[in-house]
């Protein structure tokens, strides 16, 4: 399977174009899975420190449209995360989308930080349910939506579920990408899974935004890293290498309980 991730413009203006790219690039790759930044279609509301309900509603509302527009990249699975309401709450909810059943949400985020530039507690809520696994296209995956990336714990209990692939959508800092990329190459060993991940570029307020999507192997090899330069990167993978790592040191001694 050939999975695509990438690095794409927080202006809205500038995200169009680079839509396009993506989208060629894909179609030239013949690329199975894409992987969006994080709440991809809007600016990254959360760097302003009040909540605006009309900002908010804007969010929800764009994602809803571009949602629609998904199957231009021309593959068959796209992953992300998108701004939802919920039985009342306000939630970052990540999606898969596949041509059979359009988008569908599977994870929320549970981890929020509440910083300069990355006010997301004063946004929306936390997600209350546990990381479970899901399919797409064959392959088992799970959802770690930017700072759920940290909770170690789910990684390991990802692996202990057969996961084949973690999904980490983010919109993280310029200053913190070796950081980062340590904790995508942690996680994949912790899971012996691919670990795959976007993230925005520009900025936004007092967040600036580091770019650098990652492909990571299921030994923490780094299989494929995006640049300014190379701003979308498509990496080969296999679920049977994913599946073999779960029987190896450190994934053999982790499960043991």
């Amino acid at each position: 399977m050939k999975i695509t991730v990438c690095e794409m413009p927080d202006d809205p203006e500038e995200f169009s174009g680079a839509w396009e790219r993506l989208a060629r690039h894909v179609r030239r790759e013949s690329s199975d899975f894409v992987l969006l930044p994080e709440m991809a279609f809007y600016y990254w509301f959360c760097a302003g420190p009040k909540f605006e309900a009309g900002v908010w509603r804007d969010a929800v509302r764009a994602h809803g449209e571009w949602g629609r527009r998904i199957a231009e990249l021309g593959t068959s699975v796209v992953l992300s995360s998108r701004p939802v309401e919920r039985g009342g709450r306000r939630l970052n909810e990540g999606f898969v989308w596949t041509e059979r059943d359009g988008v569908r949400g599977v994870h929320f985020k549970n981890y929020l930080p509440n910083e300069p530039g990355y006010y997301e507690a004063r946004w929306y809520e936390r997600g209350n349910k546990p990381f479970i696994p899901f399919e797409a296209s064959g392959w088992k995956a799970g959802f770690m939506i930017c700072s759920d990336l940290w909770s170690m714990a789910n990684a390991r209990s990802y692996g202990k579920k057969g996961v084949q692939l973690i999904a980490v959508p983010r919109a993280t800092g310029a200053r913190s990408v070796d950081k980062w990329v340590a904790g995508g190459r942690v996680a994949a060993v912790i899971a012996g899974a691919y670990n795959a991940s976007s993230n925005r570029t520009g900025s936004r307020g007092e967040a600036t935004f580091g770019g650098h999507g990652w492909v990571v192997g299921p030994d923490g090899d780094v299989m494929g890293l995006t640049s300014k330069a190379k701003p979308f990167v498509t990496v080969d993978v296999k679920k049977s290498d994913a599946d073999k790592a779960k029987s190896t040191y450190p994934r053999d001694s982790l499960y043991l309980d």
